[in-house]
C-alpha cells in the first residue's frame, strides 16, 4: 500500500536521524567527560578542540554559583528516536503483516500483546538488575537475557520479528535511562544550584553510569538495525539466538576499546 510505503521510508528516516543526533551526542559527552575526569580536583580544567573552523575551550564543574541564563539540555533526541522506533514497529510488524510466520498458531492480537508487554518488563527487569546487582553479576546477566530473549520470541514471532523486539526492548532501556534516571538527576542538581545549596555530585555519578550503558547497548542495538539487510548470518541463521550474542559481545568488546581511546 502506498501510504505504509511513505510512512515506513519517512519513519526510517527521522528514526536514523534521531538517532544519530542522540548517540552521537551521549559518545561526545562521554568522551569529554573521559578526559575531564578530575573535574572535582580540578575544576578549572579544560579541554581545547578544533572543528568547523574555530576553536572550543569545554570546562567540566562539578556545580555552578548560580545557574546561568541558558542551559542547554539534550533529552528530545531519546525521545523522538523512541518514539519513531515504535512507530515502524507498529507500521513494519503489527499492521504489516512481518509479526509471524503463516503457519502460526498464536492469534495475531495475542503476539501484539507480547511484543508490546516486553517493552516495559526489559526496563523493570534491567533497572532492577542494576540497581541491586554489582557489575560482575549485572553484565553477564543482562547478556544472558539478551540471548535468552532472542531465544524465546523466535518461538512467538517470526525470526525478523523476534530480532527487531529485542531491538525495541534495548532502545526502551535506553531511552527510558535517560528520562527515569538522568533527566531526573540532572534536575535534581539543578534545582539544588537554584536553592542555593551545592550538588549531590552522586546524582550525576548515577546518571553518568546509565550514559555509559547507553554507549553499550546501542552497539548491539544497531546491528540488529542492520540485521534485515543479512539475515543469513543474524535472524535467519539457525542459531539465531548464539548469531545475536556474538555479536554482541563484538560490539561490546569495540564499544570498550572506543571509549578508552
Amino acid at each position: 500500500m502506498l501510504w505504509s510505503d511513505w510512512a515506513n521510508l519517512l519513519l526510517r528516516w527521522l528514526h536514523i536521524f534521531a538517532g544519530i543526533l542522540w548517540i552521537g551526542q551521549t559518545w561526545l559527552f562521554m568522551w569529554l567527560d573521559r578526559r575531564l575526569e578530575d573535574a572535582v580536583e580540578n575544576p578549572g580544567g579544560q579541554l581545547f578542540m578544533v572543528h568547523s573552523g574555530g576553536f572550543y575551550v569545554v570546562e567540566k564543574r562539578p556545580g555552578l554559583a548560580s545557574m546561568p541564563k541558558t542551559l542547554h539540555w539534550f533529552k528530545w533526541e531519546a525521545a523522538l528516536t523512541w518514539a519513531t522506533g515504535i512507530a515502524l514497529l507498529v507500521v513494519v510488524y503489527y499492521l504489516g503483516g512481518l509479526l509471524q510466520e503463516p503457519d502460526a498458531e498464536l492469534s495475531q492480537g495475542a503476539a501484539i500483546a507480547i511484543g508490546l508487554a516486553l517493552l516495559p518488563v526489559a526496563w523493570i527487569v534491567y533497572d532492577t538488575l542494576w540497581r541491586f546487582a554489582p557489575t560482575p553479576v549485572a553484565a553477564p546477566v543482562s547478556f544472558a537475557l539478551i540471548v535468552a530473549a532472542a531465544w524465546a520470541l523466535g518461538h512467538v514471532f517470526s525470526a525478523r520479528a523476534a530480532y527487531m523486539h529485542v531491538g525495541a526492548a534495548l532502545g526502551t532501556i535506553m531511552a527510558a535511562n535517560v528520562w527515569e534516571r538522568i533527566l531526573p538527576a540532572q534536575r535534581a542538581m539543578v534545582d539544588a544550584i537554584r536553592a542555593g545549596r551545592p550538588p549531590d555530585l552522586t546524582l550525576g555519578a548515577r546518571a553518568k553510569e546509565r550514559s555509559k550503558h547507553n554507549t553499550f547497548i546501542v552497539v548491539p542495538l544497531v546491528m540488529i538495525m542492520l540485521s534485515n539487510h543479512f539475515p543469513t548470518l543474524t535472524f535467519a541463521h539457525d542459531q539465531a539466538g548464539a548469531m545475536l550474542g556474538l555479536l554482541t559481545l563484538v560490539g561490546w568488546g569495540a564499544a570498550w576499546v572506543a571509549k578508552r581511546r
